[in-house]
């Protein structure tokens, strides 16, 4: 038997209601009767199928992995690295030293930062193919 807490969030979960987002071509949001009557019309003026399905807000792109990308986020972070590096060596490390530590961080860091944009959009795939699936039944 649930507890009163679980009774409670059930009952919170059926109180919500939630909202459908139609979305035209152009990225304007559509009225529900407007986007159904869209769907009847059949294909838009361009020729294509009028699309008017339900868009999550909010949801962030995910891009496929790239070594430039990864680059470019390496060059944002090397100063920082370095500053750290400097920081905790105190005097112990010549600034030649200093700058090899980094450059080392830095071999390590860029193949684990393309790593984890690759499973990151592995992910992403994966989710949208369900979500592809679901709709398709």
């Amino acid at each position: 038997m649930p507890s009163k807490k679980q009774q409670r969030r059930r009952q919170k979960l059926k109180r919500h209601e939630y909202e459908e987002v139609y979305v035209d071509d152009e990225g304007n949001e559509l009225a529900p009767e407007v986007a159904e009557e869209l769907v009847a019309a059949g294909p838009s003026k361009n020729g294509k199928p009028a699309r008017s399905q339900p868009t999550r807000r909010g949801g962030r792109t995910v891009e496929p992995p790239s070594w430039r990308r990864t680059g470019k986020r390496g060059l944002l972070f090397f100063p920082l690295m370095l500053i750290t590096v400097f920081l905790i060596a105190g005097d112990q490390v010549t600034t030649l030293g200093k700058i090899v530590q980094t450059i080392a961080l830095m071999a390590f860091f860029l193949p684990f930062s393309y790593f984890m944009d690759t499973m990151v959009w592995r992910a992403a795939q994966r989710r949208i193919d369900r979500a592809d699936e679901a709709k398709k039944r």
